[in-house]
Order: structure tokens, then C-alpha cells, then sequence
């Protein structure tokens, strides 16, 4: 999930037959319309924002099987990415998966509100192996805290860090040739973030009413295989302290045959980073796909 806006979004939550089916069901779970509350909110990030985007991305993932043929074997949900994923894979019906989305974004916004204030979580592409090794070296050296928070391929990673040294870092990227992007707040996926598991998992994981999974899943920290309702509860405790790694879960993917990648959702990473087109078809199953006409023919 990147940052969502309703002029992206809304049209197609309105137009597309699937979302417009899903909508419904997930207003009556958290009672409020979560399309009218994502036009009001103005906020990237916002509760009705992740919802709305778990609505999209669960309808995009039905029309890529409708439109497409696209017949999962396995699957995967790269960082936000869980959350649709557990509605998807038959972990959760998918009112539950809605309300874990809403609570979990209050609990994260709650958190954040007071805790690690002072944390951003900047990506940037285009880093040369021995020239980030040095960077990091020299804030080791510094003593200045950082923690890898995803890796979604060669040289293009995610790296949170105090703010007070955004500047100079991403000064430092430009100086080894790198390009820094988006500095996001609140930050994601840190070991430093281990007061947040803690509060998630009491709040809302653990009382998940989660099956094992009719489709087997990979964990997006490491693409591991998992298939049973424990091993879900796991991973989503582990998304708030332990990094992405995209890599790592195709590589996965490819060991295991899988040749042609679909990726549902509104997506601007994943996707598109080296390591997916190089190695898969990769089919985009994402809002502008889904409204052309005669879309998938």
C-alpha cells in the first residue's frame, strides 16, 4: 500500500461490479459507509483509507479470477498486503478481514501517536552495494540508529532512522548515486517496533478467528511456507517488527515453479522492481486494468 487518495480510488470503488458488491458487506461490519468516510478523511493512511484499499484489492483479486482466469496456486501479501491476503487465502471471512484492517490501522495510528515520534521510514532505489555498505557503516560508526525496514529488490530498499538524520542520509544516498523517494510516517516494520506487536497481538491478532488457509501462503518477511492458522497469526505479529523481503519471497516462488505472477491490487512497487519482471509474467490486476472495456480479453 502506497499513499492512497480517494481521487485514485474512488471511481473504481464505485464502478466496479466486484468492489461494489464488497462495499456493502464491509459498511455493515464496521458501521459506517467506509466510502464516504475515505472521501471526508483527506489522509493517506487514514483507517478508511487501508480499508478501502483492502476492499480494492480483494475485488481486483476477484476480477483478475473472473476477468483472467487467474486460478491461484499459492500466494503471497507483501507488507499491507496480509491484510487482504487472510480474506483471499480463506483464513478469514472477509467481514473479519475488514475489521482486522480498521482495528489494526487504530491501533497503529494510536500507537504512533505518542511512541517513536521521532522515526521515519525512508525507500530509495538505485543504491550500489558497496556504497550503501559504507553509508551504513559510517552511521554505525556514529552511532546513529537505523533498521532495514523492506527490501523489494537489488540497490531499492526501505531504511528507518531518527529524523533528525533524514537529511544527511538521503544527502548521502545522492552522493553514491542513489535516489531517495518517500519518507513515511508513521514508519513500518522495525525491530524497534516491538511495543506495537505487543499491543496488536493483544488487541486484535490474537483474538482472530483464523482457519488454516485453503491455499498455501508465503510470508513476506521471508518466504517461508505457511499453512495453518498459527502460522498466519505469526506473520502478522512479525509485519510490525521484522522487515519485508520481497526478493526472498519470489525466489521462493520460482523455486517452486511458479511462473506467472499476478499481482492484485493498486500497486506502484511490487510489480514493476526488477527481480518480478525479470523472472515472471507479470499480469496487473489494478484499478486501471479492471476499468477498461472488455477488460481481460
Amino acid at each position: 500500500m502506497g499513499p492512497t487518495r480517494f481521487s485514485d480510488l474512488g471511481r473504481f470503488l464505485l464502478l466496479n461490479t466486484f468492489a461494489r458488491d464488497l462495499l456493502p458487506i464491509a459498511d455493515e461490519a464496521l458501521g459506517y459507509s467506509v466510502f464516504d468516510r475515505f472521501r471526508e478523511s483527506g489522509e493517506d493512511y487514514s483507517e478508511a483509507a487501508q480499508v478501502a484499499f483492502m476492499v480494492a484489492s480483494t475485488a481486483l483479486a476477484q476480477w483478475a479470477r473472473a476477468e483472467l482466469g487467474a486460478e491461484a496456486e499459492i500466494c503471497a501479501g507483501p507488507s499491507f498486503g496480509e491484510k487482504p491476503l487472510m480474506a483471499f487465502c480463506g483464513a478469514l471471512d472477509f467481514p473479519d478481514a475488514v475489521v482486522m484492517t480498521a482495528r489494526l490501522a487504530r491501533c497503529t495510528a494510536d500507537y504512533f501517536a505518542t511512541e517513536h515520534r521521532d522515526v521515519v521510514t525512508q525507500s530509495f532505489v538505485r543504491a550500489p552495494v558497496d556504497g550503501l555498505r559504507e553509508l551504513l557503516a559510517g552511521m554505525d560508526e556514529r552511532g546513529e540508529w537505523y533498521d532495514l525496514s523492506c527490501r523489494l529488490d537489488k540497490g531499492f530498499e526501505m531504511i528507518s532512522l531518527r529524523e533528525e538524520h533524514l537529511e544527511a542520509f538521503t544527502g548521502r544516498l545522492r552522493k553514491i548515486g542513489s535516489l531517495p523517494l518517500y519518507a513515511m510516517r508513521p514508519p513500518m516494520h522495525s525491530s524497534l517496533f516491538t511495543g506495537l506487536r505487543d499491543r496488536a497481538a493483544v488487541e486484535v491478532i490474537d483474538a482472530l478467528p483464523l482457519r488454516d488457509p485453503d491455499l498455501p501462503v508465503l510470508a513476506d518477511q521471508d518466504g517461508r511456507l505457511i499453512d495453518t492458522a498459527e502460522g498466519l497469526r505469526t506473520m502478522l505479529r512479525d509485519h510490525f517488527v521484522k522487515p519485508v523481503d520481497w526478493p526472498a519471497v519470489l525466489a521462493e516462488l520460482g523455486r517452486r515453479g511458479v511462473t506467472r505472477l499476478v499481482v492484485a491490487g493498486p500497486d506502484a512497487l511490487f510489480s514493476r522492481v526488477e527481480c518480478a519482471v525479470r523472472n515472471f509474467d507479470v499480469v496487473l490486476a489494478d484499478p486501471k486494468h479492471a476499468m477498461r472495456p472488455k477488460a481481460g480479453v
